[in-house]
């Protein structure tokens, strides 16, 4: 059985389940992705960009607290994170789903009906 993704230090259970919404169920998977690859997933699977969300993951990922990252290396996180946003759109139907969840409609991709 593997480790969920909630088992890495400071990943929560609302980062888990953006995670598996990405297509990204456990901890070991997360790793081997490494940060920015699991961060465009979530992107693209419809998670809002936010940078504090990033390098949480990113910290997390070293082992380290989250409020560890300061100074030029938060600076050098967040010119990646610019990056990674500025290329990442997110597919129609996921960016549906993102702005219904913006207004508090909940729905999955199974909600959706494409005709």
């Amino acid at each position: 059985m593997s480790d969920p993704v909630s088992s890495i230090r400071n990943l929560g259970p609302a980062f888990e389940q953006a995670c598996a919404r990405a297509g990204i169920h456990s901890a070991q998977q997360l790793r081997e992705m490494g940060a920015d690859a699991a961060y465009i997933r979530l992107l693209q699977s419809g998670s809002r960009p936010h940078f504090i969300g990033y390098y949480v993951l990113v910290m997390g990922l070293q082992g380290r607290p989250w409020n560890d990252c300061k100074g030029e290396e938060k600076k050098a996180l967040r010119q990646r994170f610019d990056a990674i946003k500025a290329g990442v759109s997110a597919a129609p139907e996921t960016q549906m789903i993102s702005d219904l969840d913006a207004i508090g409609v909940r729905v999955s991709a199974d909600d959706l009906k494409f005709v």
